[in-house]
């Protein structure tokens, strides 16, 4: 139907066996199609909380950081192209740089293709320290959504929308790109490749491939 990429979001506790077996299946055979129709395949693993962490928000910050590196490790071990993990510590409750920048590196050790970090909802100046920090460890690249652009929600008049996302929230795109243009990890060079070992493609590879 002309679709050039697919994205699933899984949600995964790599530490609850039965459930994670089953998610992987899934993750499997729709890699498997993906590798069928030459399709990209990137996967969200999605961490949760269960029992006491539902309403123990510390708690789940805690457990969360190593949930995120070992699901990196289990989903990039299947035929995926690109991990969108989640970052892998709560910065209400953690704000050390150093132990920061750390837990990030961990999570690019974990994978085994290039990664992306996501946004969560989180508000765009959480977002943006995140994406920082990730830049430093490793990470690709960004796939941000609602914290560049969630407050347009809000505005009831079209127009102030609009204004609103051609002005804050371009300015927003503007600066996460800075970032990852200057300090991200080309995908190349995370599959142990150099530049000059690239196939060339034209501006107009998207038509021509």
């Amino acid at each position: 139907m002309g679709a050039s990429a697919v994205k699933i979001l899984v949600y995964y506790r790599p530490d609850l066996s039965e459930p994670a077996s089953q998610q992987l299946n899934t993750v499997n055979m729709v890699a498997s199609d993906c590798i069928k129709y030459d399709l990209p395949f990137l996967v969200e693993p999605k961490s949760y909380p269960i029992g006491s962490e539902i309403n123990n928000p510390a708690e789940f910050a805690v457990l969360k950081e190593q949930l995120v590196i070992k699901s990196a490790q289990d989903i990039t071990a299947l035929f995926i192209d690109v991990p969108k993990a989640e970052f892998p510590a709560n910065l209400r409750y953690k704000w050390d740089k150093a132990e920061l920048i750390n837990l990030c590196h961990q999570l690019d050790m974990s994978s085994q293709v290039p990664w992306v970090i996501l946004s969560a909802g989180v508000d765009f100046g959480l977002f943006y320290q995140e994406v920082e920090i990730a830049c430093q460890a490793g990470v690709s690249g960004f796939l941000g959504g609602r914290a560049i652009w969630q407050e347009a929600m809000y505005i009831d008049d079209e127009r102030e929308r609009v204004q609103y996302l051609s002005t804050v929230g371009a300015d927003r795109l503007k600066r996460l790109t800075e970032i990852a243009s200057r300090y991200a990890v080309p995908w190349y060079q995370k599959l142990g490749l150099a530049a000059h070992e690239l196939a060339y493609t034209s501006g107009k590879w998207y038509k021509e491939y």
